[in-house]
């Protein structure tokens, strides 16, 4: 028996001794991360025993700082009216929901911007958090600002002028199908395009005469507030190409009589002499011609042109010019006489009434409003009878070539030439830009 303990004695010994190693090894393997200089005594003993580790979880209530809260009752909310928006439905996209708002809004004459809204321009509100009105602003057709606030148990209406920031807009499009299709895809304003077809109606039948990639180009004013484009100015130059051909003409304001015309580069005034008709969308009922008369039942010469259109429909000088007569004249009945420039001068005859303010000795300017179509002297239906004279004889205005109007005195050529460089300069810069649209 005492023979098998040796073995088990001996195998004791190297496992004590194997343990004293290990331990040793682990300490030695533990050094560099304890990262420090010091003395460190290990303990070996055989009958040592691992200690379990007690895990506890420590929960502490940490004191966070007071957050102070506010209520936000009060939202400001800016909208661009959209076709077919009513103001109902306007309001109701803003927020507001105050029916008693809304009833005032719509009951207000001064409010007329407003209930006739137009796309495009902005409104802006300001709400609690109920959605009631607490104000509302925007900018009517006329360019003022009007202003809604709270006042009492109803609102009040302002009305007034604004600062406005002058601005020099240029836009091109291209001709696919028409001329208004072109400036409508350019978001070109109205007003703009129709100075544009003015501008070159002498050179450019805009009816039959445009080609599909035709383009053109304008330089107009505009006036802003707060980015916002508030209103249209003057249509300053304009380009364009027609089948081709270039046409340029910058306008040009005449710094003594203020009266302004388009003009080409070199200085030729673009406009004719007298407009084809003194009626827009109108149509000849009775020709320069011999015709039996509806009254006298006689064959008599038409001496002028007869244009059908109902009473009210407003009248046109066809040029510039000074009144040399206004009143009533036998058959005529209520008629104009304008004496313009050298041996010229037109009749408008059978009107119902005349422009505000006009009289003998007012200065005209063409296309300006100077009548109405009406039914007095001898007329059997309403109608306005135009006669077109030349050193008092009655010609035919639809067949006479009419001169060109007068050309640009000679004393404001080095003005003019000053303001063109400039304008035309500016369609240099968009050649070289591959947008539609720079303000």
């Amino acid at each position: 028996m005492t023979l098998n303990k040796t073995p088990i004695l001996t195998e004791n010994v190297q496992q004590s001794e194997r343990k004293k190693r290990i331990k040793w090894l682990i300490v030695l393997t533990s050094l560099p991360l304890l990262g420090g200089a010091g003395a460190f005594a290990v303990v070996g003993s055989q009958d040592a025993t691992t200690a379990p580790i007690e895990m506890k979880t420590v929960v502490s209530q940490l004191a966070l700082p007071e957050i102070q809260s506010s209520t936000v009752d009060v939202f400001h909310k800016e909208e661009r009216i959209q076709s077919g928006d009513t103001l109902g439905s306007l309001l109701s996209r803003m927020g507001v929901s105050d029916p008693a708002a809304l009833q005032f809004l719509r009951q207000q004459g001064e409010l007329k911007g407003l209930q006739q809204l137009k796309a495009g321009k902005t409104i802006q509100a300001t709400t609690n958090d109920n959605g009631e009105l607490l104000g509302l602003r925007y900018i009517d057709g006329e360019g003022k600002e009007v202003k809604v606030e709270p006042a009492g148990d109803g609102f009040t209406v302002s009305r007034g002028d604004m600062k406005l920031d002058f601005n020099v807009a240029m836009k091109a499009g291209t001709i696919k199908s028409s001329l208004f299709a072109a400036t409508d895809a350019a978001d070109l304003p109205d007003s703009i395009a129709t100075e544009l077809a003015d501008m070159f109606g002498s050179e450019i039948n805009f009816h039959k005469g445009l080609k599909k990639g035709d383009r053109f180009k304008v330089i107009y004013e505009t006036f802003a507030n707060n980015g916002q484009v508030v209103k249209t100015g003057r249509l300053l130059a304009a380009e364009f190409v027609n089948n081709g051909k270039l046409y340029r003409a910058v306008s040009f304001t005449n710094p003594s009589t203020g009266h302004t015309d388009y003009y080409t580069p070199d200085g030729k005034n673009l406009r004719k002499a007298f407009l084809q008709s003194p009626m827009e969308f109108t149509r000849v009922t009775s020709g320069f011609a011999m015709r039996l008369h509806p009254i006298l039942g006689m064959w008599k010469q038409h001496k002028g042109v007869d244009y059908g259109a109902p009473i009210g429909t407003k009248v046109k000088v066809t040029a510039d010019g000074v009144v040399a007569f206004a009143g009533t004249k036998n058959g005529f009945g209520n008629v104009v006489e304008v004496k313009h420039f050298g041996d010229f001068s037109t009749v408008y005859a059978h009107l119902s009434g005349f422009a505000p303010g006009l009289k003998v000795g007012s200065k005209v300017n063409q296309g300006d409003v100077i009548a109405f179509v009406g039914q007095t002297g001898w007329a059997t239906g309403p109608h306005l009878h135009y006669e077109f004279r030349v050193a008092g004889e009655a010609k035919d205005p639809l067949s006479t070539v009419v001169p060109v109007a007068q050309p640009l005195d000679a004393k404001l050529l080095p003005k003019f030439e000053q303001d063109t460089r400039v304008l035309t300069a500016k369609f240099d810069l968009l050649d070289n830009m591959s947008v539609r649209n720079l303000d």
